[in-house]
C-alpha cells in the first residue's frame, strides 16, 4: 500500500486535517525524517505545499534527503514548534514519499521548484500511513491525541501529563 492522500485524510479525519493544515500553513516548515543508506535516521527541515489532493515537498535534487527518499521512501514528519510549553499543536505524519507527477509539481502553488530547472528539484507527494495531531491544554494539565489511519480510522485519547 502506498498510503492515503491528504484529501483522504481530510475525508477520514476532517478535524485532524484542518488543524494540521493550519499548523503547516502558519509555520511553513516541516521536519522530515528519512532513512540514511546505513539505516540511521536523518532529519531535515522542508517546506510543505498543498495541492487539491496532496501534501507535497521539494528537495534540492542533489540533497541527501532527496537521495534518501529515492532509495527508501519511508518518512516521519513533525510540524515545528517555537518552544517548550507554548501550547502549539503538533502534527505528526508517517508514510511513504512518492515521486510527484509533472501535473502535481505544477499544481503545488508557490512551490519554489516552479521557478527552477526541473533537475534542480526532487518533488515528492507524502502518502500517509498514519497521522496524529496533539493538542495541549496546560491549564487543565491534559494532552489530547487525535489519530487517524486509513485502516483504523479516527480515535481520540485525552490524558493528563506530566
Amino acid at each position: 500500500m502506498d498510503g492515503a492522500t491528504w484529501s483522504e485524510l481530510e475525508s477520514g479525519a476532517p478535524d485532524l486535517a484542518r488543524a494540521g493544515a493550519e499548523r503547516l500553513s502558519s509555520t511553513r516548515l516541516l521536519l522530515l525524517g528519512t532513512v540514511r543508506r546505513d539505516g540511521s535516521p536523518r532529519i531535515s527541515p522542508i517546506e510543505p505545499f498543498f495541492t487539491d489532493t496532496d501534501l507535497v515537498v521539494g528537495a534540492m535534487g542533489w540533497s541527501l534527503k532527496a537521495r534518501d527518499l529515492a532509495r527508501d521512501p519511508r518518512y516521519a514528519a513533525h510540524s515545528t514548534v517555537s518552544g517548550p510549553h507554548t501550547g502549539e499543536g503538533e502534527l505528526k505524519l508517517y508514510g511513504r514519499a512518492l515521486g510527484a507527477s509533472d501535473a502535481t509539481r505544477e499544481a503545488a502553488t508557490g512551490g519554489w521548484w516552479l521557478e527552477a530547472p526541473e533537475a534542480a528539484a526532487s518533488v515528492f507527494v507524502l502518502r500517509i500511513f498514519s497521522a496524529v495531531y496533539v493538542e495541549w491544554d496546560y491549564e487543565q494539565g491534559q494532552m489530547t491525541e487525535l489519530r487517524w489511519s486509513p485502516v483504523d480510522g479516527v480515535s481520540r485519547r485525552t490524558r493528563s501529563y506530566p
